[in-house]
């Protein structure tokens, strides 16, 4: 009797366990959008239209840039959530080399914009908004030279969706008509923002209605011009290359570029010609590293993108599968690698065309992430994670060491203030947004952009149409708060924008990207994972549950942080919650995690394109 009382006890254990493990991976089976399968092209971005955009532009004969710079257009014109004056972020795949080259079109700060400026307003950082809080644009020539080097088609054919949408005008989406109306009385106070986001001026609702008819005919003139000086340079007997080279010079030294200075200096803002005329894209070498035999690229230090290699490299000395999918201990491991990730981003990151070089080779060491993956404490949270020294590990001395024992004995204070307001604003900028766009084709171009700024509420540069960037405020003032990323003239600031390539054995293997500030490269680790060591597919990934750590600085308005705290799923057990909490963690919950994250997978088997767009927010995909 006692023998079969046992053995019926563990056919129940077996049962439970079955039980419970059953649900979960049902549930990694059902997504809520249907993953995306092409044989010829795949084109995704952050709204429907401008995915549109972009099989419009393939189905004309064009390849994977020409397609994304459609959608790129097409984004930046429906405020999605960045207009043209913002910045551009890119890695693509040349199928012709084989190799993988960085977009930099990130803009820099004008001429006036210097520490004492700033300081002399009673400022400890850049605003968050209006015509000081902007740097040069740089989605504009990020376009134009992204598609003169590796495109097919002309700059009219490209635009041409986005000109439509702004002069005939296109069906505004309910989510961009609430933040304008949420956002008015800041947009009120900017004479072109106001003409232009607010046609309903004086009623009691003065933002567009959902689905009505937006148009921007000043906008449209914008990008006409730029067609109209393309046009000219090929009557002349200009190349392809070079005529697009004529748009980029109207709008940066021409008299697109005169309106938009004349404009931000009656703003109040700080632009001259000669900001706007020195400035420049830079095509780049990226950053990568090795995970599983996965090759992972990033662009460098001007973004955040290295840290998701150095959280690779910390968690390659770790085994996570065995774990299991989003554990306690899974959970734990993700956020104490990324504790020390983002320790050193917020430290050493900052533009590599100023001096001194950030330590880039020593931060992605193999050898460093060893070493540093022994401060992890697996039995709780640690609040004060700290940056590393990277310099040993290339041969070096550190220059800042003064400032780093500074930091790591006592930290500049920037913990979030314990009241509902403070929270909601330190959460708003944390998460500021934009976009992302994902293109691949069958002849092998990939090209995966996340761009942004000029969200709303922007200021618009006069009679151009273009609302300009707020990415002055990722800057620093004070070296102690990370000596590489000071603003200076002529500077970019440390961005959080960070597209993502990887390869497999030297054939792309997946391409993807989110929107999300400083959330960006947690859940662009956690979508890499759910890939590589749990099998899923781009669209159970996309739409899996993820953890944020709200513990590194914020890049945006105070550059606070809220060491212990965690974002999680409502689908995570009370046990887990349980560990959690002993180990020292502040546990908030929401619905969906994930991120709008978007993505494409490479199937070598069969030749074909697979698509995931997240069911977070608005992201859409469409494929053949």
């Amino acid at each position: 009797m006692s023998a079969a009382r046992s053995s019926g006890r563990a056919a129940l254990g077996l049962l439970l366990v079955l039980t419970l493990c059953l649900p979960l991976r049902l549930h990694a089976q059902q997504t809520a959008k249907p993953v995306l399968h092409g044989k010829h092209w795949v084109a995704i971005t952050g709204k429907p239209l401008a995915a549109t955009a972009g099989a419009m532009v393939f189905q004309k004969g064009g390849n994977a840039v020409d397609a994304a710079c459609a959608m790129l257009a097409a984004t930046a014109t429906m405020w999605d959530v960045l207009s043209w004056g913002g910045e551009t972020q890119a890695l693509l795949y040349n199928p012709r080399t084989g190799k993988v080259v960085g977009i930099n079109a990130l803009g820099v700060a004008p001429s006036g914009a210097t520490v004492d400026f700033f300081k002399s307003k009673g400022m400890q950082y850049p605003p968050e908004f209006g015509p000081l809080a902007a740097v040069t644009p740089g989605t504009p020539g990020g376009l134009m030279v992204m598609l003169a080097e590796y495109g097919k088609l002309s700059l009219a054919e490209v635009l041409a969706p986005a000109i439509q949408m702004a002069e005939e005008g296109y069906p505004i989406d309910a989510q961009t008509v609430r933040s304008l109306e949420k956002n008015k009385k800041r947009i009120q106070e900017w004479r072109y923002s106001r003409e232009v986001l607010l046609p309903h001026a004086g009623e009691a609702r003065e933002a567009p209605r959902p689905g009505e008819v937006f148009r921007q005919p000043e906008l449209a003139a914008t990008l006409k011009k730029l067609v109209a000086a393309e046009k000219a340079a090929l009557a002349k007997g200009k190349s392809r290359k070079e005529a697009i080279q004529a748009a980029y010079d109207r709008f940066y030294k021409g008299d697109i570029a005169q309106e938009l200075v004349r404009a931000v200096r009656e703003e109040g803002g700080l632009f001259t010609l000669e900001d706007l005329a020195r400035w420049k894209v830079h095509l780049e070498e990226p950053v990568k590293t090795s995970y599983k035999g996965i090759e992972v690229y990033k662009l460098t230090t001007w973004v955040q993108g290295p840290v998701l290699l150095q959280a690779l490299n910390l968690l390659e000395n770790v085994d996570l599968k065995s774990m299991g999918y989003n554990s306690s201990r899974y959970i734990h491991a993700l956020y104490q690698a990324m504790n020390l990730a983002f320790a050193d981003r917020d430290f050493y990151y900052g533009d590599p065309y100023f001096p001194p070089a950030e330590p880039v080779r020593g931060l992605l060491s193999k050898d460093y992430a060893k070493e540093r993956v022994k401060r992890i404490d697996w039995e709780k949270n640690d609040p004060s994670a700290g940056p590393g020294d990277p310099y040993p590990f290339q041969g070096e001395s550190n220059p800042f060491l003064p400032l780093l024992e500074q930091w790591n004995r006592q930290a500049p204070e920037k913990k979030v203030a314990d009241n509902a307001r403070a929270q909601l604003d330190f959460e708003r900028t944390f998460y500021a947004g934009t976009t992302s766009v994902q293109a691949a084709d069958a002849e092998g171009w990939v090209v995966s952009i996340t761009p942004s700024g000029g969200w709303i509420p922007a200021v618009i540069a006069g009679r151009t149409g273009v609302g300009l960037s707020q990415r002055m405020q990722s800057f620093v003032l004070d070296p102690a708060e990370g000596p590489f990323n000071v603003l200076e003239p002529g500077k970019r600031p440390r961005a959080t924008l960070t597209p993502s390539l990887a390869l497999k054995d030297g054939k792309p293997f997946l391409s993807f990207a989110v929107q999300g500030g400083d959330s960006q490269d947690q859940n662009l680790l956690q979508f890499f994972l759910n890939v590589v060591e749990f099998g899923m597919n781009v669209q159970e990934a996309a739409e899996a549950a993820n953890l944020n750590s709200f513990q590194m600085r914020a890049s945006f308005g105070k550059h606070e942080s809220k060491p212990g705290k965690v974002l999680l799923s409502e689908d995570v057990p009370p046990w887990t919650r349980k560990e959690l909490k002993r180990m020292g963690y502040e546990l908030s919950f929401e619905e969906r995690t994930s991120g709008p994250i978007n993505a494409i997978g490479f199937d070598r088997e069969h030749g074909t394109l697979w698509g995931g767009s997240s069911h977070h927010g608005e992201d859409y995909g469409i494929a053949w």
